[in-house]
């Protein structure tokens, strides 16, 4: 166990030392102050780790929380304002620019030009503003220009709603989700996760699930940092905590992040953004927060199908069928569908579920639903057992089909 640990480590260094292009995400807690303000402590040394690093001809790109806290310090409002979605996206409108001009002031001591790019769950869903985007990033990459990422909160509302009790949960978490799918599609080397935490922790003694005890006794060691990650089980994301209590995300939606890092061909590392100099420590290789090695890479467009895309329905399909794609890599036939859930029109993505409700492959819809359900109507049979010319539509095109682990 302890070679493999080394051998592990050893990994960890060498990918993050040799990583050429860089996103790194700043959440609320690091951003802010208790008060929403700037928190200058924490960002001037993170910002002169990001300009260090680019200045050694390494491409970064900024993800940053924080907009509301500014917009709602500005505007001098309680917290308890906040429960109104409206409010909220008022408050990031003010504080986006209070954002933007705050790391204008921190960047050009350094030298360096920002860029502001706004996203919404939209920029990830349509294949076309998915392209766009990349070829933007690489032009501000070429001028030299550091890009600043955040969610579009004052036009985009599913992840302030998932402040509000009883509705969906966030699209982007916090940016965590939004940060690992820039990362995927600037196929960046390494994804670094900056929170108010020092990393994954183990399962504690008292079976607090990897948060620190509350008890002062001497007798009850704190738990340990989890150093590094080959696998993302659902055990070590029963370890996970909920979302902290000034941001929206949290330990769960960091290992999600983590895992579409990890899928990506990419390292990723979570870490306590309130330690010194944690930026320069965390690609030096240094042994501090928890790093996420890669797993087997998923490429292109069938990453985006994986990932980045906003999934708009979901058909369900019988046993023949998800034998077809799982065993022999095939089509996903009309014929093989049992029924369709949502509606969806053709290119987007779909989820592909077996009998059981249990989705175990996402694709590319080369129809729309209701064409889909004209052809369950007319019961046409499986290519091969009709007659010539009646062979059954394709729904999805084995080559537009990425293949899941069942939830």
């Amino acid at each position: 166990m302890q070679e493999e640990n080394e051998r592990l480590n050893d990994e960890r260094v060498k990918r993050l030392r040799a990583a050429r292009r860089v996103v790194v995400k700043v959440g609320t807690s690091t951003v802010t102050g208790p008060q929403g303000e700037l928190c200058r402590k924490r960002m001037e040394p993170i910002a002169g780790s990001i300009a260090r690093i680019m200045k050694a001809g390494k491409q970064v790109v900024l993800v940053s929380s924080g907009a509301i806290g500014l917009g709602r310090s500005l505007l001098e409002l309680h917290p308890s304002r906040l429960n109104d979605l409206v409010t909220k996206q008022a408050c990031a409108a003010v504080g986006q620019s209070l954002l933007m001009d705050a790391y204008k002031s921190l960047f050009t001591q350094w030298g360096l030009r920002v860029g502001q790019v706004l996203l919404t769950e939209d920029d990830f869903s349509n294949w076309r503003r998915y392209s766009n985007l990349r070829h933007t990033m690489e032009k501000l990459f070429g001028f030299g220009v550091l890009p600043i990422v955040n969610e579009n909160d004052t036009v985009s509302t599913r992840e302030l709603e998932s402040l509000t009790p009883g509705t969906q949960s966030a699209a982007f978490s916090d940016n965590d989700r939004l940060a690992a799918l820039v990362m995927s599609g600037l196929e960046a080397d390494a994804l670094v996760l900056l929170t108010n935490v020092d990393g994954l922790l183990a399962r504690s003694p008292s079976g607090t699930n990897g948060r620190p005890s509350r008890s002062n006794s001497s007798n009850v060691p704190r738990p340990e940092i989890i150093s590094v990650v080959a696998e993302v089980t659902s055990e070590l994301k029963n370890m996970a905590t909920g979302p902290s209590a000034s941001g929206r995300g949290g330990m769960v939606t960091k290992l999600e992040a983590a895992e579409i890092a990890m899928s990506c061909g990419g390292i990723a590392v979570i870490a306590n953004g309130h330690s010194p100099n944690i930026l320069d420590r965390v690609l030096a290789g240094e042994r501090v927060g928890t790093a996420f090695l890669p797993s087997k890479r998923i490429r292109g467009k069938r990453r985006w199908i994986a990932y980045a895309a906003e999934v708009r329905g979901m058909v369900v399909v019988d046993v023949g069928a998800e034998q077809a794609i799982t065993q022999r890599k095939g089509s996903l036939l009309a014929s093989g569908v049992v029924r369709i859930d949502g509606r969806f029109t053709p290119m987007d993505v779909i989820s592909i579920a077996d009998c059981d409700g249990r989705e175990f492959a996402r694709g590319l819809a080369n129809y729309a639903s209701h064409e889909t359900e004209e052809a369950l109507g007319k019961k046409i049979p499986r290519a091969g057992k009709g007659k010539r010319g009646q062979a059954s539509p394709v729904l999805i095109s084995r080559d537009n089909i990425v293949l899941l682990q069942k939830t």
